[in-house]
């Protein structure tokens, strides 16, 4: 909503700095965005003196003036007929946006240079007269500021008003709050109806048929109406608010929408078949041609207004094409009506067609200010138009809206605000935004709100206006007397964010998708027709295509994330991700079964590149050790890696795909992209990936910790090495050393995996430091070697291995 100060000024006394406005507006619930002076392109206008003029080489009608700018002399094309040797006139600069919204520049006219343009006062938006260039008064100096020399400043507030404040959506509306913080009253205009002649009810009738959606409707009529363009004055006040003037009566009808904030329509009589107005719902699938030129097509829920014959305007949104006032109208048909607001809602919304009327409409406007409105706008028609008035007003009101009438208690009031505002302080903040206020007993007021404020309907949207009014500042900051009792964090949020922690902690940056992904994206994956993943839930309401259905895995977002990265040259990429997965149960009642995983991601170089440092590509076993020490850091100590079978890898490439068990429980995969997938997603470079089921995971996260004593007797450590068949995985003979159970073998883990010459081509070789430690003595060594013996012996019968030649 844009406020010009100096039409404000029209109806409340302001008496301070538009600075200091702003911010009375901004704290009494009315947030004022910005504050700007229209008059703010006159600085690139100043005062110029004509030091002499002579005449133009190529063109009669023009004359070359060589205008004193104050800092200098410069040549000025001009074919104004007044302009004469020593005349003040204004003279934009190149660089001014003009208010038609050409930008002036240095220019040739007619092989001559002009460095300027001397102004007529249309040109400058400061009159109607294009006759000549404006005389300016032999008081002012050449080379001044325009807008300084002739005082003009006008500035004009942008208020951001919540849904709720629909009484705000006029000038007089913020003349209100205005006059309430400053203690004073509104000035409202005065409205007299010019002399009027016959009877309305000879010319015209207004029917209402679906009085829910319409339950007032007005009109009034003026003949004779010669439509041309509206006075200076009514157009500046348009453009001081953002709008467009169209001719008088349409002038009219905005003004007296921007003053009252009743939305007004004016239709040309003539064209109204049957010179009537009928107001009924639409029929399915009826069209209808808009003052936008477009045909719409309605439903039954939309309010029409239409003459004998067909629709002329859709109720409360925009006229029709077929009823617009035009040039050669001469009677015109004014309408002023209350329609509902969740009725003119759904329509707009429908047709995709907001409009200012609509905006004033579905927020809900004054029902008693109908025929207010309509006499205003009428009387002004009358006035900018030479048009005579037919008597008398159709107000058809077949249903009334009920009084609104609320019970305060003073002490409730005190008790929700935390003040100790004392009866008669209410009663004088309520009537000074024109409640009326009876006094029932000390401790009650009943109250009657304005009709304008249909905002206000109970006891709680009292305390609301007088916490504004009072001033949120003045009121006491305090605090509930409640203990404030510590409640320990559930298990899964506390395990979330220690996943979280750590997967940060190892360079991993955290991404936050979409829930809603492509509906091709389990294609892009190569999932399986029986995966649970082709199980998706369908958006019925989809934003677009790309977001059709609910993810059943996180990995379509961590891709799409990868792909907008690398669009953007950053190719080295560890991410992760944790969120809900949704799978369709088949039946559209049921709820989606909902499973939370974690995700991540790493392509690019292992490391950033330093001067003591190649650049290392990341393989699977950076991101296999990623995994390892997530488990451990999370205290799970029995997880294991297996081979994924190759017809189980979708999105992983076969041979390069783990599965992720716990305690022979599947926990997720990890693995290399398959080359497929990367295609599909216009991927440039290899990525590898997991995914694991963190709702499986935390039920394995020990609840308590365990600790041991620090030993006191050295360790010692033996190797072995096998030659064992190149199918065999290392994590099967460490999980067999394991079971072997023996109390003195602190750790194992694999060193060295080899092969090629001498070993043969079918089989590996494989090796293993064991570390061995007692908590009650110091190993010898001939007990260490037995029992590295046994484990060896095992080893050899187990997996059918040999030791190195």
């Amino acid at each position: 909503m844009k406020v010009s100060l100096s039409w404000l000024t029209q109806y409340v006394d302001v008496d301070m700095p538009p600075e200091d406005l702003a911010e009375a507006l901004t704290m009494a619930g009315l947030e004022v965005e910005s504050v700007s002076d229209r008059y703010e392109y006159l600085d690139r206008v100043v005062v110029g003196r004509i030091a002499e003029i002579a005449s133009h080489p190529q063109a009669d009608n023009l004359k070359i003036c060589q205008v004193d700018v104050g800092y200098r002399v410069i040549p000025v094309v001009c074919g104004a007929p007044n302009v004469k040797k020593d005349m003040l006139a204004p003279c934009a600069l190149p660089g001014i946006c003009l208010p038609d919204g050409n930008i002036l520049k240095k220019d040739l006219i007619r092989g001559v240079t002009s460095e300027g343009m001397l102004c007529s006062e249309a040109e400058l938006g400061l009159g109607a007269s294009r006759a000549g260039i404006m005389e300016l008064a032999s008081k002012f100096s050449a080379g001044d500021p325009l807008n300084q020399a002739l005082g003009l400043s006008d500035p004009v507030f942008e208020v951001d008003l919540t849904p709720n404040r629909a009484d705000c959506l006029s000038i007089i509306g913020i003349g209100r709050e205005v006059a309430a913080f400053k203690n004073t009253k509104v000035k409202y205009p005065e409205v007299s109806l010019p002399e009027s002649f016959d009877d309305i009810s000879n010319y015209t009738s207004v029917k209402i048929l679906d009085p829910d959606f319409c339950p007032r409707y007005a009109a009034m009529l003026v003949v004779d109406v010669k439509v041309g363009p509206s006075p200076f004055w009514l157009q500046d006040r348009l453009i001081s608010v953002g709008l467009k003037p169209i001719n008088n009566v349409v002038d009219a009808t905005n003004f007296v929408m921007m003053e009252t904030g009743q939305p007004l329509h004016a239709f040309d009589f003539d064209r109204l078949a049957e010179n009537r107005i009928v107001v009924r719902v639409a029929q399915q699938d009826e069209t209808f041609t808009t003052l936008d030129q477009k045909e719409r097509r309605l439903d039954p829920e939309m309010l029409m207004i239409c003459d004998g014959e067909k629709p002329v305007a859709i109720g409360g949104v925009m006229g029709g094409l077929n009823s617009e006032v035009e040039n050669a109208t001469t009677r015109v048909l004014l309408e002023s009506a209350y329609f509902d607001p969740v009725c003119i809602r759904k329509t707009a919304k429908k047709l995709v067609l907001s409009t200012d009327a609509s905006h004033r409409f579905e927020r809900g406007v004054d029902p008693k200010g109908t025929t207010a409105a309509l006499h205003r706008v009428a009387q002004l028609i009358v006035e900018i138009s030479s048009g005579k008035l037919i008597s008398g007003t159709i107000d058809e009101h077949p249903k009334p809206l009920p009084d609104k009438i609320i019970d305060c208690s003073v002490n409730a009031l005190n008790s929700h605000l935390g003040t100790r505002l004392d009866q008669n302080e209410i009663e004088s903040f309520l009537r000074s935004i024109e409640f009326d206020v009876e006094k029932i007993d000390n401790d009650k007021l009943r109250v009657f709100p304005p009709s304008c404020r249909v905002d206000i309907s109970r006891f709680e949207d009292l305390t609301e206006e007088i916490a504004r009014l009072l001033g949120y500042d003045n009121i006491k900051t305090t605090f509930p007397l409640i203990p404030a009792d510590d409640r320990k964090a559930s298990r899964r949020v506390d395990s979330r964010a220690r996943i979280k922690h750590l997967m940060t902690g190892m360079g991993f940056t955290e991404v936050i998708n979409y829930s809603f992904i492509n509906k091709l994206s389990c294609d892009r994956l190569q999932i399986r027709p029986d995966d649970p993943k082709r199980n998706q839930v369908e958006i019925l309401n989809r934003l677009s295509e790309d977001q059709s259905v609910m993810r059943t895995s996180l990995v379509p977002g961590l891709l799409e994330t990868m792909h907008r990265n690398l669009a953007m040259q950053n190719k080295n990429l560890k991410l992760f991700e944790m969120g809900n997965v949704f799978f369709s149960t088949g039946e559209i009642e049921s709820q989606p079964i909902e499973v939370e995983m974690l995700a991540g991601l790493w392509t690019g170089i292992r490391n950033d590149a330093l001067w003591f440092s190649e650049e290392i590509n990341c393989d699977f076993y950076d991101l296999k050790g990623v995994v390892e020490e997530l488990l451990k850091s999370l205290g799970v100590v029995n997880g294991a890696f297996t081979l994924m079978p190759p017809e189980f890898c979708c999105y992983t490439k076969p041979g390069y795909t783990a599965q992720v068990f716990i305690t022979d429980e599947p926990l997720g995969l990890l693995g290399e992209l398959h080359p497929n997938v990367l295609s599909n997603y216009d991927l440039k470079q290899t990525a590898y990936i997991f995914e694991l089921n963190f709702d499986l995971l935390l039920k394995q996260i020990p609840t308590m910790k365990s600790a041991r004593p620090i030993p006191k007797f050295p360790a010692t450590a033996r190797d072995i090495t096998l030659i064992v068949d190149k199918n065999v995985e290392a994590q099967k003979i460490l999980k067999c050393v394991e079971t072997l159970d023996q109390d003195l073998v602190e750790s194992l883990y694999l060193f060295d995996v080899f092969e090629g010459d001498p070993t043969p081509s079918d089989k590996k070789s494989i090796s293993f430091r064991i570390t061995y430690r007692s908590f009650q003595e110091t190993l010898d060594d001939d007990k260490v070697n037995r029992i590295h013996k046994n484990i060896a012996d095992s080893l050899l019968k187990e997996f059918d291995a040999a030791l190195p030649a």
